[in-house]
C-alpha cells in the first residue's frame, strides 16, 4: 500500500495527511511527532472535520504531551488495559450477587431475593467490594428502611447482604467486612397453633382435595414437624424404613437451615404417609415438574386452607410444623431437649416458644393431686367410715 504524502504546517512537528471523511469528500488529518522520555513518538491528533481538529489544536496537543501533562495515546491504552485487568480482579457485591445466585437452587426464594437485591442492595453497596463497606453506611440503609418496611423484612435483606458476603469469603474472592452488620430485633414468636375442631376440618379438606402429592406434603409436615423446605429436599435415599429414620439434609445438602445433617424418628403416621406414595423415577419424595425438585405447593395449599376455613395469615406448611410442636409440648409428655431435636432446632432458645405449653400441661398434672386429695376427703367423711391410724382403711 503507498505511502500518504505527508504535508508539513507552520508548526513544527504537526503535519497532516489527505484522507477521506465520512461523507466520502476528502478530509485532513492531523498528526505530531515529538520526544517523550528519550522515545521518538507519532501519533494522530484527529480529524479536520469529525474532531474540528485544526494545525494550532494540534500543536496544542503536541505541547502538552510534551511537557507530560496529557499521556501519549499508547500509554493512555496501557493505562486502561491495567484498569481493565485491575476491575476484572475486584470482586464488587454486585459480581459477588452474581456468583452467588448461579449457586442458589432456582424458585420462590431465589426470585424473592433477587428483588429484595435490585430494590434495596444495589444503588447503595452494588459497586462497592466488601471490605470497603462502612459500618455507618450500612445502618444508614437499615434506619431509613425500617422507616417503610417492618423490622422482619429489613432484616431478610441484611440478611441477604450478609449471606453475599460470606459467599464470597468463604471462596476466597474477597476479605469480608471488618464489622458487624446489625439487623432489626424481630418478635418471631408467633406460633400458629389449630384448634381440635380446626384441625379437624384440615384434615378433612386434605382428603377431600384432588392435589393427592400436596395433601400428604402437609401431612408430613403436621405429622413431623419438617420444615418446608426439607419436605420439598426429600429423597428416597433419605429414608430408612428398617431403622425407622428419616435423615433431614436440608437444601443443597447442607442440612438443616445450613447446619449439619441430622436425623429425626419415622412415627406410624408419617410412615404410613410415605409408605402410600407411589414411587416414581425421579429421587425426589415430592417431585415437581419433570422429576426435579419442587419448589412450590402452587395454588393447591391456599386452596385447601381455605376450604378447612382456616384464617388467610395460617401458613398451610410452616402453620402445620408449628401445630405438631404445641400438640408436643402440650400433651406434658415431652420435655424441651427432645422437642429441640425433634424439631431440628440449632439452640434451646428457638424451642422455648412452645415451653409455656408444656408448663400448663405441668399444671394441669399437678393439678390432678388437688382432686385425689379431695376424694380422699370426701370418702374419709363418709359415715361408718373406719380410717386406721395411718389413714388408710
Amino acid at each position: 500500500m503507498p505511502k500518504q504524502e505527508r504535508y508539513s504546517t507552520n508548526y513544527p512537528g504537526v503535519y497532516y495527511v489527505i484522507g477521506k471523511g465520512s461523507d466520502g469528500k476528502p478530509e485532513r488529518i492531523y498528526y505530531i511527532r515529538y520526544v517523550r522520555e528519550g522515545k521518538k513518538i507519532e501519533e494522530r491528533a484527529g480529524r479536520q472535520f469529525q474532531d474540528d481538529m485544526s494545525p494550532a489544536k494540534a500543536n496544542n496537543i503536541r505541547t502538552d504531551r510534551v511537557r507530560g501533562r496529557v499521556l501519549s495515546n499508547a500509554k493512555k491504552r496501557e493505562q486502561e488495559q491495567i484498569q481493565k485487568a485491575a476491575e476484572s480482579k475486584r470482586y464488587t457485591i454486585s459480581r459477588l450477587w452474581d456468583e452467588y445466585r448461579l449457586n442458589r437452587t432456582p424458585g420462590k426464594g431465589l426470585d424473592v431475593d433477587t428483588n429484595r437485591y435490585k430494590n434495596y442492595l444495589k444503588d447503595p453497596f452494588g459497586e462497592k467490594e466488601p471490605q470497603d463497606l462502612v459500618k455507618l453506611d450500612v445502618d444508614r440503609v437499615r434506619i431509613n428502611l425500617l422507616k417503610k418496611k417492618s423490622p422482619q423484612t429489613v432484616k431478610h435483606i441484611l440478611n441477604l447482604l450478609t449471606w453475599i458476603i460470606n459467599y464470597g469469603s468463604k471462596n476466597n474472592l474477597c476479605a469480608g467486612v471488618s464489622f458487624h452488620i446489625q439487623k432489626p430485633t424481630v418478635n418471631n414468636e408467633k406460633t400458629e397453633d389449630l384448634t381440635p375442631d380446626q384441625l379437624k376440618a384440615l384434615l378433612a379438606a386434605i382428603e377431600s382435595d384432588g392435589n393427592i402429592a400436596v395433601g400428604n406434603m402437609m401431612r408430613m409436615a403436621l405429622y413431623s414437624g419438617m420444615r418446608r423446605g426439607e419436605i420439598f429436599n426429600l429423597k428416597w435415599d433419605d429414608l430408612n424404613f428398617e431403622t425407622g429414620f428419616i435423615c433431614i439434609r436440608g437444601e443443597n445438602g447442607q442440612g438443616p437451615k445450613g447446619g449439619k445433617d441430622q436425623k429425626i424418628p419415622m412415627n406410624d403416621m408419617a410412615r404410613g404417609v410415605l409408605e402410600s406414595i407411589v414411587r416414581t423415577k425421579s429421587p425426589y419424595v415430592f417431585p415437581g415438574q419433570n422429576g426435579g425438585k419442587r419448589v412450590t405447593l402452587g395454588q393447591a395449599g391456599k386452596r385447601i386452607r381455605e376450604a378447612a376455613g382456616l384464617p388467610k395469615d395460617f401458613r398451610p406448611m410452616h402453620g402445620l410444623r408449628h401445630t405438631y410442636a404445641s400438640m408436643l409440648a402440650s400433651s406434658g409428655k415431652v420435655d424441651m431437649y427432645v422437642l429441640q431435636k425433634l424439631m431440628t432446632h440449632k439452640s434451646p432458645s428457638m424451642t422455648q416458644r412452645y415451653a409455656h405449653l408444656r408448663d400448663e400441661a405441668l399444671k394441669n398434672g399437678a393439678g390432678q393431686i388437688d382432686d385425689i386429695f379431695k376424694q380422699q376427703e370426701s370418702e374419709d367423711d363418709t359415715p361408718g367410715k373406719v380410717v386406721n391410724i395411718q389413714g388408710r382403711e
